[in-house]
């Protein structure tokens, strides 16, 4: 006896379904071991040099330069790499302000970082930053692409004092000159802790700005 167009349809769904399922199931099985390869993870300077800085240091603004007037450095490591951190001992606590002037520096925690070609400034109390470009040249460190600062370059002088890294204005007209007193009138000391020792262990004189 013939089935009815009814039953037919019926059985081709069903099997249709069957199918449709049997393909799920092989799509979900593992892998063997052999088909599968272990990728180690690559260890670089610059993970290390982020795994020694302080625990407690706030993540670094993940924001990048942009080449408004003049090309990207390459991003290659430079003796100066690291989180620095001062504190601006002024009173009155800041508050947030769309009009205010950046680069202002009022009192609370400043952290700048440097690595490779790429510089950060951030303002912990209003939570302000801003991002650029710098190029070292024996005792001179070039800041550019700051979009705060449009086309204008800051040159200074820099210097090691101990652990902490002294920056000398020799021309910044960013900001009308805010910028270079706050880069200059303070020594930024270094974030990092001296040895690999002092970052496990947490033992080492932590600078007030870290």
């Amino acid at each position: 006896m013939k089935l009815n167009a009814n039953k037919q349809r019926l059985i081709l769904f069903i099997s249709i379904g069957l199918l449709i399922g049997l393909s799920f199931v092989a799509c979900a099985a593992p892998a063997s071991p052999t088909e599968s390869a272990t990728v180690a993870p690559t260890v670089t300077t610059t993970s290390v040099l982020s795994a020694l800085v302080v625990l407690d240091t706030p993540v670094r603004p993940q924001s990048s330069p942009y080449p408004f007037t003049t090309p990207l450095p390459p991003s290659v490591e430079t003796e100066l790499d690291g989180v620095y951190g001062k504190v601006e001992l002024r009173e009155g606590t800041p508050v947030p302000c769309k009009r205010c002037p950046d680069y202002l520096p009022d009192g609370g925690v400043w952290r700048l970082w440097l690595e490779r070609g790429v510089f950060r400034v951030h303002f912990l109390v209003t939570g302000w930053r801003s991002v650029g470009s710098f190029t070292l040249t024996d005792d001179r460190i070039t800041f550019f692409n700051d979009p705060t600062c449009g086309s204008e370059v800051g040159i200074y002088e820099w210097e090691r004092k101990e652990r902490s890294l002294i920056l000398k204005v020799i021309d910044d007209p960013c900001m009308f000159g805010l910028r270079a007193a706050n880069f200059s009138n303070l020594p930024w000391d270094s974030c990092q802790p001296p040895n690999r020792e002092a970052a496990v262990t947490d033992h080492w004189l932590r600078p007030k700005g870290c």
